[in-house]
């Protein structure tokens, strides 16, 4: 027999097998690349949207105990949602008016302590080891002045300025008012948003996305206890030195410890720099030992135990994600990286078989939507947890009773989709 006969016409056979699963992979991985490209650059260009809806979904996690409470004392839904969200409003207004203050008191102290700070260096430029008399440090600063200016631009500064500020009234309107819905009726914008799948997926898609608003949900309430001992502990080491600015570093180190890692190295030295200009080198490098005794304590003590819990990623992983997201989208990537991580961890591994929450079972199935006879092609919702009667080759569905989540179950204390 011929040996071509033995080959296939498009000589296939040829390459070596290994070389064929090798571009097997390769086409499909980037596909899949291309795929999370354009998935990223339409997130970045949606950001005003994007931002403000995932920030009205981490104020729903933190709001929602509040809510289910004023519930139990028997205030309907609609009431216990507006409570929840001025409460909310007037406890973040109340702590920004009092560090406005406290920072109004303290900045004259600070800033005259600044200056001579200043006047000291140019002193010592002057008499130290460069001898640089005062016309020499006038005209380099001068250059320097006219170099930021130019390179700044101030004309574009002030509209890039503005556009900024525009965006950020439309983002906190969009949040406040996803927040509101969110909190009132966010079941069933859940239910419409699986709905909108295939039958078959549907409630895979429900049970998943239960264990990952538990996982964003211990995220956030950990993050919460680990930026409280945080400020707590760097704004008391600071009130030794600037009792009138302990407050505003406090509040500022709670802020910035969502961003993990990175949020709290720039608090803290923020902090220090503070105490430096304050009260000199001594008193600095004390505060540099208070911050660093502090972070170390939050990493070795409350991270391992609370954040290793609540997440489920190795600090590693949670670093390579942060400066991705950093590089990804600046601030806010940093600030959603490791939620994000952490969710598509949990739903990820319960659609492959590794539940991380069996605790929470399959009982509360998601609710379908139902048609009235009398108004044949009109969808209607099933109300709160009707389950799956039936679906043949996923043209039909109709319900059977109402079987939602029992309150107080799992998926009632994670939200209440």
């Amino acid at each position: 027999m011929d040996v071509s006969d033995q080959t296939s016409p498009d000589g296939a056979d040829a390459v070596p097998l290994s070389v064929r699963a090798a571009a097997s992979w390769s086409w499909r991985l980037l596909l899949i690349a291309a795929a999370v490209a354009g998935f990223l650059w339409l997130l970045a260009a949606l950001k005003t949207i994007v931002v403000p809806v995932a920030i009205a979904l981490l104020v729903t996690i933190l709001l929602a105990p509040a809510r289910r409470t004023l519930e139990r004392w028997h205030l309907r839904r609609g009431l216990a949602t507006a409570v929840s969200i001025v409460g909310l409003i007037v406890l973040v207004g109340a702590l920004v008016t009092l560090a406005g203050r406290s920072i109004v008191a303290g900045f004259q102290d600070l800033a005259d302590q600044a200056v001579a700070g200043f006047q000291q260096f140019t002193t010592w430029l002057a008499e130290g080891p460069l001898s640089l008399d005062a016309e020499q440090l006038s005209r380099y600063g001068q250059q320097l002045q006219e170099s930021v200016v130019a390179s700044s631009g101030l004309v574009s500064g002030a509209l890039g300025a503005a556009t900024t500020v525009g965006h950020v009234l439309v983002g906190a309107l969009i949040a406040l008012f996803c927040t509101i819905f969110f909190l009132l009726d966010g079941r069933t914008i859940w239910t419409w948003l699986v709905n909108l799948l295939p039958v078959r997926a549907r409630e895979p898609v429900h049970q998943a996305g239960r264990r990952g608003l538990v996982t964003l949900s211990a995220y956030v309430r950990t993050q919460i206890l680990v930026a409280f001992v945080d400020a707590v502990g760097i704004g008391v080491g600071s009130a030794f030195f600037v009792p009138a600015l302990a407050l505003p570093i406090g509040i500022l180190v709670f802020i910035g410890s969502f961003v993990p890692i990175i949020g709290a190295i720039v608090t803290g030295a923020i902090a220090t720099a503070v105490v430096l200009v304050a009260n000199g080198w001594v008193a600095a490098l004390i505060m540099l030992g208070i911050v660093l005794l502090v972070q170390q304590a939050e990493s070795h003590i409350l991270q391992p135990f609370l954040m290793g819990h609540a997440v489920s990623l190795h600090p590693v992983a949670v670093v390579l994600v942060v400066a991705a997201g950093s590089l990804a989208a600046g601030i806010v990537g940093a600030l959603f990286a490791v939620p994000l991580a952490a969710v598509l961890n949990t739903i990820l591994l319960y659609l492959h078989g590794h539940d991380k929450f069996p605790e929470l079972g399959t009982e509360d199935h998601l609710p379908l939507l139902r048609r009235r006879p009398q108004l044949p092609g009109t969808l209607l919702w099933s109300g709160r947890g009707a389950s799956q009667d039936a679906a043949q080759d996923g043209t039909q569905a109709t319900t059977a009773g109402d079987t939602g989540a029992a309150p107080g179950s799992p998926a009632t204390e994670a939200g209440d989709r």
